[in-house]
């Protein structure tokens, strides 16, 4: 099914307030794909909680899983229901300190969870805030596009250092499968002499297609001869159980927080929010830089629409299924695999929400209540979430190098990229950025540049 469009028009949908709904084979068709890598991708990364659910939290394996479940129907619902072009998924760099400030604070299950609900509320009403008045917008506008190739060079780095150093030990578990996975993902995904070949042979072309899955397929089949992975396959449903669930997380259950919560909880939640900010910068930029070789399709990027979406995706895990940090903005591995096709054209993917749209398997993560699906995935978990960081270091880099032209410039991206590896707090490295910026470029410069980049 395509959609017919004139040149440039905006993608159809559902207009409902400052949103956009569009439904899957309604206003979207499938891209097969997206959806054969999503429903391998999101499924075995989006239950990656359920052991700290389970060792830290008090929940049973189906209840966590069930918790995991409700995660993912809020994260599909910002492209589809919210009509965001963006990949969605955790604000990854904040779940550490989350994780650390409710299990070394708060004894009981109960209080950890409500402290969840705290840090989830708290965050809702700041973004929505900062969507309202229009605020969040501006201040992206602001940043310097010096800094924002910082925070995208930065992510490169910090999804580099996340595969090699941080988790080493992982890659060393599996050595054999993890190096043929991130080798054959790189190469699919940006060797200029594959693509050449691919342009020759179209079945070779159809495998390329198809991004992450080959890769992945290959490594797991190498994993299992070599030793490192174990498939104990389980048939049966999973049979999620909504209702306990409710009743041991939901506020209107366990009670809602006490203003000492809210309070406790607020540095967490700047923490979370600038994180935030970094990827509404990345998300953007990601897009202006394909939407040059598809003018057929104008997507729009309206960042207080986002604020917005993100505050009531939180509200209503905040309500539901309290873990806060699952209700991010953007997964940058999965939006670089969706664009690199999207660049292709129509032919190849008929809207960037299509693509979106049939990675995240058209709304609905069936495959949740499948045990074989669960069973299967569980070890391909840490080489699938390898697979997006390599992505995500690639493609982010890559565009930080295209935004800035000047050696001044390169030199402030690189040293707000440095401070954001380096510590630990997200706001140290824009704060060091917009000063450098300030100092070396000057703000009538930055202005400037600022103009031409957007």
């Amino acid at each position: 099914m395509a959609i017919k469009r004139i040149h440039g028009e905006v993608h159809p949908g559902y207009h409902w307030g400052p949103f956009t709904a569009r439904i899957p084979l309604v206003h979207t068709r499938i891209e097969w794909p997206e959806l054969l890598q999503g429903s391998v991708i999101t499924t075995s990364i989006g239950f990656a909680l359920v052991p700290i659910l389970q060792a830290s939290f008090g929940l049973s394996f189906n209840e966590a899983l069930a918790m995991c479940f409700i995660h993912a129907v809020l994260i599909y619902c910002s492209p589809i229901l919210f009509g965001e072009p963006i990949s969605p998924g955790w604000t990854t760099p904040a779940l550490p300190f989350v994780l650390a400030f409710s299990l070394s604070t708060y004894d009981s299950f109960d209080e950890r969870f409500q402290a969840m609900t705290a840090m989830s509320i708290s965050f809702a009403l700041l973004v929505g805030f900062l969507g309202v008045t229009g605020l969040g917008k501006r201040f992206v506008e602001l940043i310097p596009l010096s800094v924002k190739a910082g925070v995208l060079l930065g992510a490169s780095l910090a999804a580099l250092n996340r595969i090699f150093i941080a988790d080493w030990e992982s890659y060393l578990s599996q050595p054999v499968a993890m190096t043929l996975a991130l080798g054959l993902c790189i190469v699919i995904a940006f060797s200029n002499p594959f693509s050449r070949v691919c342009a020759r042979h179209r079945w070779l072309a159809a495998i390329a297609s198809f991004g992450l899955l080959p890769a992945l397929v290959v490594a797991a089949i190498a994993g299992w001869f070599a030793g490192e992975l174990n498939f104990e396959l389980k048939w049966g449903l999973t049979g999620l159980p909504f209702v306990s669930l409710w009743q041991k997380v939901s506020p209107f259950c366990i009670g809602w927080p006490g203003l000492d919560m809210f309070i406790d909880g607020l540095p967490i939640v700047i923490i979370a929010y600038i994180a935030t900010f970094g990827d509404l910068i990345t998300g953007s930029e990601l897009i202006k830089d394909a939407a040059a070789t598809r003018p057929d399709e104008k997507v729009e990027i309206n960042n207080n629409r986002s604020h917005l979406a993100l505050a009531i995706r939180n509200i209503l895990m905040a309500i539901s299924s309290p873990f806060f940090s699952t209700q991010g903005f953007l997964w940058t591995g999965t939006q670089v695999i969706v664009l690199k096709r999207w660049r292709e054209g129509r032919d190849k993917m008929d809207s960037i929400y299509s693509g979106i749209s049939s990675f995240y398997l058209l709304g609905f993560p069936i495959f949740f209540f499948i045990l074989p699906a669960i069973t299967l995935l569980t070890p391909l978990m840490k080489i699938a979430l390898a697979l997006t960081l390599i992505l995500t270091a690639f493609g982010c880099a890559s565009i930080a190098i295209r935004l800035v032209s000047k050696p001044i410039q390169m030199g402030v991206a690189l040293l707000t990229a440095f401070a954001l590896v380096t510590f630990e707090l997200p706001w140290v490295g824009i704060f060091v950025g917009v000063v450098g910026a300030l100092v070396l470029i000057g703000w009538e410069d930055i202005v400037l540049e600022n103009e031409a980049g957007n």
